[in-house]
């Protein structure tokens, strides 16, 4: 069945602090979206979260809940049901799996993980695309169909997250290299990779210096669509964006990935009933001093020789300093008295 992607309803529900409601709202947003029009019936499929963070930071990570009713909606209809996601150069996402306890979720569910970064890939050539002319893909994607699972945070280099930009976990770890043409990166991987729908887990965002060390805002959310540009666009102006001024959004609806506005109905709450401005993103010493050598004359020697080893072990040094004295507060006041720290193993520290 073709789906016009551009007029495809974008909903956003409002749920709560509490398991079995964000699994029946999940369920309900899902529905409205109409995502069986999107994926195909006894199809294999894969679920991306987004695993990016391997620190305890409610709304820069995947939590179990929103993961969990995806599953239960679509397990019935589909094939074999994967959960996918890649490292980083400085993150093993295992750990960010076991963190979050969607390994536990795997096994209760029969889903079967795969780490991208190390599963086969295959090489995609096409001289017609952006940027990503001649890339290697995960080999798992030329097979599945694709739900993304974006949370409702912000970007210190494309103003938010969300359904578009987490397919960059789609590319092999050193997809850094194309920080400097994100707009047309983003739009060329979600076109090689083409994801069916999307559930955006906005049951606590994460609003500024996303998307690792930012700050916790409880919203209490749920969005889903077909229209992955859409809800995007509505997520964006839910925070307080204007996304006509996000080049990736405007880039993926010019290649046909959705519609900025216009054309499409937002079904469930209005984003004026549930707008709350989020503290826009900065760059992070890490992220400027990164960018600033990209465009410098040392960015062979930096990212092309043994150097980058070091930046990375100093990339990752800083995070755990940032860990050791922010994280513990953002923990205790976001998960202290909140019914969504429910969701997260026993092991992960609250304070």
């Amino acid at each position: 069945m073709t789906v016009d992607r551009a007029s495809a309803p974008v909903v956003v529900l409002r749920t709560a602090p509490e398991r079995e409601r964000v699994l029946a709202d999940v369920r309900r947003a899902m529905e409205s979206a109409r995502w069986q029009d999107f994926i195909t019936a006894g199809a294999d499929l894969a679920l991306k979260p987004n695993l990016g963070w391997d620190k305890l930071i409610p709304g820069s990570i995947s939590a179990p809940w929103v993961v969990e009713g995806v599953i239960q909606v679509v397990r019935d209809r589909v094939g074999e049901l994967f959960l996918v996601e890649s490292d980083q150069v400085v993150i093993k996402v295992e750990q960010t799996l076991r963190l979050t306890g969607l390994d536990r979720l795997c096994q209760s569910y029969g889903v079967t993980w795969c780490n991208m970064s190390r599963a086969q890939t295959v090489r995609v050539q096409d001289p017609g695309r952006l940027v990503l002319r001649d890339v290697n893909l995960p080999e798992i994607l030329t097979r599945c169909q694709l739900i993304t699972l974006p949370l409702l945070k912000t970007h210190n280099k494309t103003t938010i997250t969300g359904a578009l930009k987490n397919q960059w976990g789609c590319l092999e770890t050193l997809r850094h290299t194309y920080h400097l043409v994100l707009a047309e990166a983003i739009t060329d991987v979600n076109c090689l990779v083409q994801p069916r729908f999307a559930v955006m887990d906005g049951t606590v965002g994460l609003e500024g210096n996303g998307p690792k060390s930012g700050i916790p805002k409880q919203m209490d959310l749920v969005l889903a669509s077909g229209n992955l540009v859409g809800l995007d666009a509505t997520a964006a102006r839910i925070m307080g964006f204007d996304p006509r001024r996000i080049p990736h959004l405007n880039c993926a609806a010019e290649h046909g990935l959705g519609a900025v506005d216009g054309s499409f109905e937002v079904v469930g709450c209005q984003v004026e009933e549930v707008r709350q401005p989020f503290l826009p993103a900065r760059h992070n010493a890490v992220s400027w001093l990164e960018l600033v050598l990209r465009r410098s004359l040392l960015r062979r020697l930096v990212f092309h020789t043994p150097l980058f080893a070091l930046a990375c072990w100093g990339t990752r040094r800083y995070y755990d300093l940032w860990d050791l004295l922010v994280g513990p507060r953002l923990r205790r006041t976001s998960l202290t008295g909140s019914g969504y720290a429910a969701q997260w193993p026993p092991r992960c520290p609250e304070s």
